[in-house]
């Protein structure tokens, strides 16, 4: 019999029986009516299950984030970010604050960086947003205490931080250039960049990205639509925002300002219409770091003749690392060093100087105060403020303006009328835009005191954020981000201010006080010197400072005297077994009360006891 092989046509067929629509339903959605099998043997009934019914979702890995300041928050200046992606930690800037006349005998102020100091092994990476002291000064500080892996930075950031940390030369460090385009990639996260304007060059904000979403930092920044260098990148702004940004910081300082800032191109009209009408000799004060002012400056004075003499080392090393990156442009021989100052007539002359923020030590200061050694005012100098005071310096540049008035100076600053300055920090429309591009779920405004944090914080309720997800914090808050939400939860983290004196040690904080105490009610020292058998010899040595008019100095001290070893009498018949300290602080104590009840001061007293052999 012949074996054949079953024809492959006369096997039975298996379709899917098509039903009529039901319910308005398409012909071929799925559905869930039973799916006949028409061959010859009975098949099982399958009923269809939707994809939802197959089985549990894949449980996503809960990601902790978290997000705070070590500095920049109740203060313009300072600034450091820190955002934690589980266990690494990014951080944004480590910047410098300027201190305050009020605050004695200190230079500096930079964050407390106990914290980083204690989680050094977590520190991903070091990011900086832009060249500028506030976000760059504090570098020196942080690298003698903290090892950062690598520090990125943009632009001319690279060779200020190169200039500044070059006077460090034990500091070891690794240093890198990104560019706009770059992806920093890590374990648990990224951090991906985009240009903004502001008034130095290679400024940026910060991506980092997160499971939930990016944390974004904007950076110091303004939007200019007719820039002198890069315009800001709204494409990557947006795009980042229809991502998903889940928290964004954004800085402040002109929360309160509502007109538009003006563009750096209206400035350079300004300045070079002023050049072409003055006569004699031009001095501008501006910030060492604003580039692009600088380079106005200089191209307004080669356009009208001058030659460009340059004062001040901070604007020596800028202009340098600005003219290799190719941001400041002039043939040869237009700009020129101090010392050939006495060689161009003064009407063929811009000098260019530091002190805008009436800096005592700054080249425009001195020259106020006669002080300098070769800049001397002539009656026919003209002096341009191509900047604006920032907060707590306006009694400093009022006196020395006062002082080149006084000298026969003409003096103009920047006002509605003349315009040598505008702001490389956004305005409240700025603020909105920046806010609509990146429609965070989260706010936290950031860069600017108190007062200017609350107005960004209005901003954006109107704009429709909610209340319960924009939160003003306190350095050392944390706002933590994960499934369940976001919390702040309150001095999380050590963070406080960290004063450095001339000789850039720490001040610490009792010292302060006295010095504060000293400047405001004076000081009250009393020097004893006693033999063997704790007998005085002699009257105690009084001396006052800042506590008394000269003219009754002499009777004041008499009687401070006699009342030293009064106490000290007493104090040693009760007690002849009392040490020298306890007896300093005894006396010091009750003069401090004698004085306060006699005249209603408070002076620092400060008490000496000494042993004749």
């Amino acid at each position: 019999m012949e074996n054949k092989q079953p024809n492959s046509s006369n096997k039975p067929k298996k379709y899917y029986k098509k039903k009529k629509p039901t319910n308005n339903k398409p012909v071929n959605e799925p559905n869930n009516e039973v799916v006949t099998d028409v061959s010859s043997e009975p098949k099982k009934v399958v009923k269809y299950k939707p994809r939802k019914e197959l089985g549990r979702k894949p449980v996503v890995k809960e990601q902790n984030v978290k997000v705070y300041s070590l500095g920049g928050l109740g203060v313009v200046g300072m600034n450091m970010y820190v955002v934690e992606v589980d266990d690494e930690i990014i951080v944004i800037d480590a910047g410098v604050l300027f201190a305050d006349d009020d605050v004695h005998g200190v230079n500096y102020i930079i964050p407390d960086f106990t914290h980083l100091v204690e989680n050094e092994s977590r520190i991903a990476g070091l990011f900086i947003t832009h060249g500028h002291e506030d976000h760059i000064g504090g570098l020196p500080f942080l690298l003698q205490k903290v090892k950062i892996p690598t520090i990125y930075a943009a632009g001319i950031a690279v060779p200020l931080i190169q200039n500044k940390l070059a006077e460090f030369p034990d500091i070891e460090y690794n240093l890198k250039e990104f560019t706009s385009d770059d992806v920093i990639e890590y374990k648990n996260t990224s951090v991906s960049f985009f240009r903004t304007n502001h008034s130095i060059p290679d400024s940026y904000g910060m991506a980092i990205k997160t499971k939930y979403g990016y944390v974004v930092n904007s950076g110091d920044f303004k939007f200019d639509f007719s820039p002198l260098g890069h315009m800001s990148d709204f494409h990557k702004m947006t795009r980042l925002g229809e991502e998903g940004v889940v928290c964004l910081l954004s800085e402040s300082t002109n929360a309160n300002i509502d007109e538009f800032s003006s563009s750096e191109r209206k400035i350079a009209e300004t300045l070079d219409s002023l050049f072409h009408q003055i006569e004699g000799r031009i001095i501008v004060a501006t910030f060492a770091s604003n580039v692009y002012r600088v380079q106005q400056i200089i191209a307004s004075s080669i356009e009208c003749g001058r030659k460009v003499i340059v004062f001040g080392h901070s604007m020596e090393k800028t202009i340098e690392a600005a003219i290799k990156l190719n941001y400041i442009e002039a043939p040869k021989g237009w700009i020129l060093r101090a010392r050939e100052l006495k060689k161009i007539e003064t009407e063929h002359v811009t000098i260019l100087c530091t002190g805008s923020q009436g800096e005592p030590l700054a080249a425009l200061s001195r020259i106020a105060a006669g002080t300098h050694k070769q800049i001397k005012l002539l009656p026919d100098d003209t002096i341009i403020y191509s900047s604006k005071p920032i907060p707590g310096n306006e009694q400093f540049i009022n006196r020395n303006i006062n002082k080149l008035v006084h000298a026969g100076a003409h003096v103009i600053k920047n006002n509605p009328l003349t315009d040598t300055h505008t702001t490389g920090h956004a305005s409240q429309n700025e603020l909105r835009m920046m806010l609509s591009f990146m429609k965070p779920k989260y706010f936290v405004p950031v860069h600017g005191e108190y007062f200017m944090l609350r107005k960004h914080v209005k901003i954006a309720l109107g704009l429709g954020l909610k209340k319960e997800n924009c939160f003003v914090l306190a350095p050392g808050d944390v706002l933590n981000i994960n499934n369940n939400g976001a919390t702040v939860i309150k001095d999380a983290v050590k963070a406080s201010d960290v004063y450095l004196d001339g000789s850039l040690s720490d001040v610490d904080s009792n010292v302060l006080k006295e010095r504060r105490k000293m400047a405001d009610e004076g000081l009250v020292s009393a020097t004893f010197f006693i033999n063997k058998k704790k007998e005085i010899i002699n009257k105690p040595i009084v001396t006052l400072n800042g506590f008394s008019t000269p003219d009754k100095a002499d009777e004041l001290i008499l009687m401070l005297s006699n009342k030293c070893v009064e106490i000290y009498n007493n104090l040693n018949k009760d007690n002849s077994n009392i040490s020298f300290s306890a007896l300093e602080r005894q006396i010091a104590n009750q003069m401090y009360q004698f004085i306060y009840n006699k005249m209603d001061r408070k002076p620092l007293i400060v008490v000496s006891i000494k042993k004749i052999r």
